[in-house]
Parts: structure tokens; C-alpha cells; sequence
């Protein structure tokens, strides 16, 4: 799904960057070399760069709490 139209940034370009370790929105548009232009997609661009967060500290969080098995020798 488009984001940005002015950058044809993408969802998937957010997610990407959030992987590539981006925290703050001026670095989900760096990872494109692309600034906001027009600003309406910034507050869609937080809202994705915090759903992408959020993911990775569930995921972190679910490879912690993954049982431990004792192996028999």
C-alpha cells in the first residue's frame, strides 16, 4: 500500500527500514534518500513505523519466553 505519493513510499519500505534498524520517521524516508514533501503521510508513516516496532518487541519477547528443553544423554 502507497504511504507516500509524493515518494512512492510504501508499507513495505517502512517495514523494511524499521528492519534495517530505523526509529524515527525522517529515517524510514532516508532509507528511501527521500524527505516528507507535503506532510500528509507523516502521521501514517508513525503509525506504521510503530506497528513495525511493536513487532519486533513481540517477536523478541516470544523467542525469550520459547521453552527451554532438556536434551537426555
Amino acid at each position: 500500500m502507497v504511504i507516500c505519493s509524493c515518494n512512492r513510499l510504501t508499507d513495505k519500505d517502512v517495514e523494511s527500514a524499521v528492519a534495517g534498524g530505523a526509529t524515527r520517521p525522517r529515517e524510514i524516508y532516508a532509507s528511501k534518500g527521500c524527505k516528507a514533501q507535503c506532510g500528509n503521510c507523516v502521521p501514517g508513516v508513525v503509525c506504521l513505523l510503530r506497528e513495525a516496532r511493536m513487532k519486533q518487541v513481540q517477536a523478541g519477547l516470544m523467542q525469550q519466553s520459547a521453552p527451554v528443553t532438556a536434551l537426555s544423554a
